[in-house]
């Protein structure tokens, strides 16, 4: 209760040093309000998703909180994809099989990779979060830390709103202003929601529909090849130079090219020889004596979703997980 206290004491002192800076929050939003309607945002919109606004010292908390102890792969695997999520994982594919294909097909994305992502970003839907995004984003954008990032996303949730997709009141998402199922920041679903229904709206909270179509949009448009998986885990010589890893464009080799500076399977078999060779990249997200990776752009696009190693290996770990028997 006391390092609550403390907590929430630090966020107030925080948000009263910004007062006298900045002027109140409610003189924040005011502001926000005023630059939204000259981007040609509703009165009506602007009224419903303010009403009541709040600003929410937990967001700012968790915004600043950091991990304390960094865990290993082998120790974050099991807990981003533990057995049980593997099974609902290959339940939902299966349910949803016929909507899925139709969708891999369309955007060019395999169906296991749709669902893998939508397994570890929200548990297929059952987390999304419950704050109220204008709540969240207003509160992150006045209390500065990264002002600029977080009142663009306020202002592209007002423009959501205004085009439909979602009721105010039902425009919920994590601290962070991540929103639904896919668990998009608001500017990404502007870029990449898509509606896999048909009925006109964009709805990645309720429709599963929007939300593989959605995910498979953000991935095709952002590089995703389905000729190919992710990349694999693989083992390297003892002594390999810890300069070739990495996934600067200048690092990526040809998995030939990998055969010979002695990388191989993980069980020691030797790499796959492709018909058209594929440029690779050599990734230790521990260090030489953790798990190794060649990993292919197919990885590279899953980082611009989100920027952590341990995201992106988790998703696709479940992907492969998906493919099993």
């Amino acid at each position: 209760m006391k390092r609550m206290l403390s907590v929430v004491l630090g966020v107030s002192l925080s948000a009263s040093v910004l007062a006298s800076e900045k002027g109140s929050f409610e003189e924040y939003v005011e502001g926000l309000k005023q630059e939204a309607k000259s981007l040609g945002i509703s009165q009506q919109i602007l009224t419903e998703a303010f009403q009541g606004v709040e600003f929410k010292p937990r967001a700012v908390t968790a915004d600043r909180n950091q991990p304390e102890k960094k865990l290993t792969l082998d120790e974050y695997i099991p807990r981003a994809v533990p057995d049980w999520k593997v099974k609902k994982a290959k339940e939902l594919h299966q349910k949803y099989y016929a909507e899925l294909q139709q969708v891999a097909d369309e955007y060019g994305v395999q169906s296991r990779f749709i669902v893998a992502l939508w397994g570890v970003e929200s548990n297929f839907g059952t987390f999304t979060g419950n704050y109220r995004v204008i709540d969240a984003l207003s509160t992150l954008a006045y209390e500065g830390r990264r002002e600029a990032f977080f009142r663009k996303e306020a202002l592209a949730a007002l423009t959501i709103l205004e085009q439909g997709h979602i009721a105010p009141d039902k425009m919920k998402g994590s601290w962070a202003g991540a929103m639904g199922q896919s668990q998009f920041m608001p500017s990404s679903f502007l870029n990449f929601a898509a509606d896999g229904n048909g009925d006109g709206k964009k709805d990645i909270w309720n429709s599963e529909a929007d939300v593989f179509a959605s995910t498979a949009n953000y991935l095709a448009q952002s590089g995703w090849d389905d000729s190919y998986t992710w990349g694999r885990q693989v083992k390297v010589p003892h002594g390999i130079s810890p300069e070739l890893q990495g996934r600067e464009a200048a690092k990526g080799k040809y998995l030939q090219e990998w055969s010979k500076l002695g990388v191989t399977r993980y069980d020691g078999r030797p790499l796959p020889q492709l018909d058209e060779d594929i440029k690779a990249w050599l990734i230790m997200p521990d260090d030489e004596n953790g798990r190794v990776y060649l990993v292919y752009n197919n990885y590279n696009v899953l980082m611009k979703w989100n920027r952590s190693y341990y995201f992106a290996l988790a998703v696709s770990h479940l992907a492969d997980r998906i493919a099993m028997d």
